[in-house]
């Protein structure tokens, strides 16, 4: 984390869509982008729910349906994959509820949930101002407080010390409460404290951590539960302790525990005289707890004032939710009038970006011409740009081959939040954006695509040998020996083998062609296509050329069809040569003897970006930083290089946040194409031939075949005098290096369109590198030869690939 004085807080200082307005007490939790909030206070009990993108920096409101919970404040709430669970609260003055709610957010569905009462005991009684925390498939219920009165008018405040473990059911749904049997002291009775939970990597349990609280006084103690042996204890810490809080926000990130304001006791109160503190204050101060180490840093002290608004000014019953290592804090109330009997409530939205980004992925081709890339990488969370870098061996780069040093981006400001804001680089070379932005925000309730469909406290009463496949080709019986030995550029035998290992990573469905080189000089271009695994209306999808994002965790789930087919899961895949050696961690790096240098592409705010130059360094300039006095390079002021034809160029990238650079991804290598090569097939299809009276299954091993279809090369230089498909295939030499795929040749004529037999798909690989994939590459030939190849990944169901000895039987 930077040191106090170069925290950069930023304020999201203009909005979209409904604002919800200011509140205290209420809750909120994250789903990917999303920022879900629900309930709190503020002249009467908020029930809506609000949501914010963060990425598109908008409100609003999504069309709830089913049971839909009454509005509280200062209830449980958290989060479970895409549900969000509700419990108890203040649901009016005086009058708390123990209801458990469900949300569905992929459906903006509510629904009431009765969990079963312990086997022994009382299930947990009305309350708010509790811990509600999960991890894995159960939540825990700690303190609180209670009414003794049965008139709501007639409070009589319980504080409670109680803890419940609440058993969750896979995907939706509970089984019941339970009260586990714990050892060791137990923390004393208290509400508005907050609790989280934290596992050590690769080693320990998972232990909550309590801190703070409400109890007749504040509290600044801090217990740790460990939830395999049960066992209560008080651990010991170093650094300054927090002063005495309660509304605070505990929020983890990495290993750390982030606590940020709450209701202190005045200045000068002597805690130990003064049990029932009657005179409190709202604090702005941030600290955080290493959870390995036991010790706490304060980054923003109580003391400390800020004249110039650049941070969240002092509240309480505020939220704060995680976002990748982004904390966002808003609204919560900063005072108390006496005089009115009333408090007064920020509407403010803040965020803090709490380390520098994570490398991201490797640079991934799209497209490449004679002299230009298109490239991506898959989005960080919560960045405000990265920065693209390239070298080459060509001996003219660069004035200066001393040192490579990237830029010192430290506290770079550019704000994801202004509109119209793509680049900070004015000059920037080929800084494109997406020609078909990705829907992340429902409008007029609808929900939300492959995106989700979308923690906080309180103190609240006020891919086997070719021969055994059949094949098309006369050549088969080489094909893969050629294949392996990699020999000859631009043949049909080494149509995008590499001598690396191939990165095939995943490709959300809006996403299009793309490209990569191997050391054959040959390239696989990747194409994403919509379909889903069920037959709709017979329409045929267009080819998607648009550009969105990269991602691992989603793949092709949109719906399309085409006619008289069923249609099967497919994803294609850029490969780019994946080098075993990573650049150093840190971005300021140095450039030894006899390497190249780096060589800034520029900055850009989107994952995408059309390369045909990148900037030299002066002679005597070691870093581009150190042009000028501004936080960005000054581009204008530097030498441009163009791309050259049939050229190797090494590409990195690094993320950029509030914290400055982070480290710079691994290498990829491309090469720009040679002129009068075709370029690559595209609008690849691929459909099940289904076989007649059999039941229908998901598995490929079930069908009597495929048919693989593709669109000619857009820029066919020429006659195009034949095409090539090619199927990744077992092999002993996968199993020994699954990266290392090898291809047998399928097809191959002038048609723009094969059957794949289920005999040669008994055969395939399955790429394992992401989701179960069967791999396909696709290429053409002109009278130059061939050019590079289109690789498609063919999604497969990972539970009908266990056991594959038992389906072929």
């Amino acid at each position: 984390m930077a040191a106090p004085s170069l925290l950069n807080w930023r304020r999201v200082s203009s909005f979209t869509g409904p604002v919800p307005r200011a509140r205290h007490g209420h809750r909120a939790v994250a789903i990917r982008e999303l920022m879900i909030i629900f309930g709190g206070g503020n002249e009467g009990i908020a029930d809506e729910l609000h949501v914010y993108n963060t990425v598109t920096n908008q409100w609003f409101l999504p069309a709830v349906r089913g049971d839909i919970p009454p509005g509280c404040a200062a209830h449980g709430f958290v989060c479970d994959g895409t549900r969000i669970l509700v419990f108890g609260g203040m649901v009016e003055y005086g009058r708390y509820s123990n209801e458990l709610y469900e949300l569905q957010a992929s459906r903006w569905l509510w629904k009431k949930v009765k969990p079963h009462p312990p086997s022994s005991g009382l299930p947990p009684c009305p309350r708010l101002g509790h811990s509600f925390s999960l991890y894995g498939n159960k939540c825990y219920l700690f303190g609180g407080l209670a009414n003794e009165s049965e008139d709501s008018n007639n409070n009589v405040p319980r504080y409670l010390n109680d803890f419940y473990e609440l058993e969750l059911q896979h995907g939706s749904g509970v089984v019941g409460w339970s009260i586990p049997v714990t050892k060791g002291i137990v923390p004393s009775p208290r509400e508005s404290h907050t609790a989280v939970i934290y596992c050590k990597k690769d080693s320990g349990s998972p232990k909550m951590y309590v801190f703070g609280g409400m109890c007749g006084a504040r509290l600044d103690d801090l217990w740790q539960l460990d939830l395999e042996t049960m066992s209560w204890s008080k651990p010991e810490t170093k650094g300054t302790v927090p002063l005495p809080r309660s509304l605070h926000t505990a929020s983890v990130i990495g290993n750390k525990m982030y606590i940020f304001g709450g209701w202190v006791p005045h200045k000068g109160e002597n805690i130990e005289t003064s049990p029932h503190d009657c005179e409190w204050r709202c604090t702005s101060s941030f600290s955080y707890l290493n959870l390995d180490t036991a010790e706490w840093t304060t980054l923003v002290s109580d003391s400390q004032e800020d004249k110039k608004n650049s941070r969240p000014r002092p509240r309480a019953g505020h939220c704060a939710v995680a976002i990748g290592t982004r904390l966002y804090f808003w609204s919560g109330r900063d005072g108390y009038k006496k005089a009115l009997n009333s408090q007064v409530c920020c509407k403010d939205l803040w965020y803090l970006d709490t380390e520098k980004p994570p490398a991201p992925s490797q640079v991934q081709l799209i497209k490449a011409t004679t002299n230009s890339f298109h490239v991506k990488w898959d989005e960080v969370p919560t960045v405000e740009g990265y920065l693209l870098q390239l070298n080459t061996d060509l001996p003219h780069q660069t004035a200066s081959s001393d040192s490579s040093l990237a830029p010192n981006l430290q506290g770079v400001r550019m704000d994801p939040h202004r509109p119209g804001s793509n680049s900070t680089v004015p000059n920037s070379i080929s800084d494109t954006t997406n020609s078909a932005k990705t829907e992340h925000t429902p409008m007029k309730g609808t929900s939300v695509k492959n995106r989700p469909d979308l923690k906080a406290s309180t103190d609240f009463n006020a891919a086997l040998h070719p021969s055994m496949a059949t094949n098309t080709s006369n050549h088969n019986s080489c094909v893969v020996d050629m294949l392996r030995k990699n020999e000859g550029p631009h043949t049909s035998a080494n149509i995008g083998v590499l001598s690396s290992c191939l990165d095939l990573r995943t490709v959300i469905p809006e996403t299009s062609v793309s490209s990569s080189v191997s050391s054959a000089q040959t390239m696989v271009t990747q194409q994403t296509i919509k379909t889903e695994s069920s037959s709709t209306n017979g329409a045929v999808v267009k080819d998607e050329t648009s550009l969105t994002t990269f991602s691992t965790k989603s793949e092709v789930d949109d719906t399309c069809a085409l006619p008289a087919t069923k249609i099967s899961r497919v994803e294609t895949q850029a490969t780019a040569m994946s080098f075993s050696k990573e650049t150093p961690s840190n971005p300021v790096a140095t450039v030894k003897a006899g390497e190249r240098q780096w060589c800034d592409v520029g900055i850009f705010k989107n994952n995408t970006a059309l390369v045909s130059q990148f900037y030299l360094l002066p002679k005597g300039k070691q870093s581009i930083s150190k042009i000028g006095n501004a936080d960005v390079p000054d581009y204008s002021l530097l030498k441009k290089q163009d791309l050259v034809p049939g050229t190797g160029y090494r590409f990195r990238v690094a993320a950029i946040n509030g914290c400055g650079i982070g480290p710079f991804s691994k290498i990829s290598e491309f090469k720009t194409c040679i002129p009068g090569f075709p370029g690559a097939p595209s609008a690849v299809r691929i459909s099940k031939v289904l076989p007649l009276f059999r039941e229908e299954k998901i598995c490929f091993q079930n069908v009597e075949g495929i048919h693989l279809s593709w669109e000619p090369p857009t820029s066919p230089s020429g006659n195009i005098l034949e095409y090539s498909a090619y199927l990744a295939i077992r092999t002993a030499q996968i199993q020994d290096n699954p990266s290392q795929l090898v291809f047998m040749r399928i097809y191959c004529g002038l048609k723009t369109s094969c059957i794949v037999t289920a005999g040669q798909l008994a055969n395939a690989h399955i790429d394992y590198t992401s989701r179960p994939a069967i791999v396909f590459r696709i290429s053409a030939k002109n009278e130059k030869g061939y050019g590079p190849a289109t690789q498609v990944r063919w999604l497969q169901e990972r539970k009908k690939h266990l056991n594959r000895t038992q389906v072929l039987k």
